[in-house]
């Protein structure tokens, strides 16, 4: 994924059009960034007043708070072998809290809680005939 262009970058680029040295476009060539993005920056200067990107994230906060997630960690302690139906009618009985089975597997990854399955067998065990004729020919 690529990286945004550094504050400093944008603080040239916008001075230089302030000084008048090129039109935004030909300023975009001369710092090698696209037109587009010159333009975005200029945009965004006139609506905010500032030269460098908004710090921080949009959005309202998460719901899941830190005792949410200690209370998440502390079921998995108990029944490891939970699966997110089970955690998602768990929190909204006990915590009065509906979140869906992509943002539960999305915040088990981020507390290192793990969903797999552990097969009883070991990977190398042979598995047992299951009643098919293994030889490949029909008979």
């Amino acid at each position: 994924m690529a990286r945004a262009y550094d504050d400093d970058l944008r603080r040239k680029y916008l001075e230089a059009y302030d000084r008048g040295e090129g039109t935004l476009k030909a300023l975009a060539l001369r710092f090698g960034v696209s037109c587009g993005w010159g333009w975005k920056v200029s945009a965004a200067r006139k609506r905010s007043g500032q030269m460098e990107r908004a710090s921080g994230h949009g959005g309202r906060p998460s719901r899941v708070t830190a005792e949410v997630r200690k209370q998440i960690q502390d079921w998995f302690g108990l029944q490891p072998d939970m699966t997110l139906a089970e955690l998602q009618r768990r929190l909204q009985h006990q915590v009065n809290m509906k979140l869906s089975v992509g943002r539960l597997w999305q915040l088990m990854r981020q507390l290192g809680l793990d969903l797999k399955r552990r097969h009883s067998t070991f990977r190398h065990a042979i598995r047992k005939p299951t009643g098919r004729d293994v030889s490949g020919c029909r008979g």
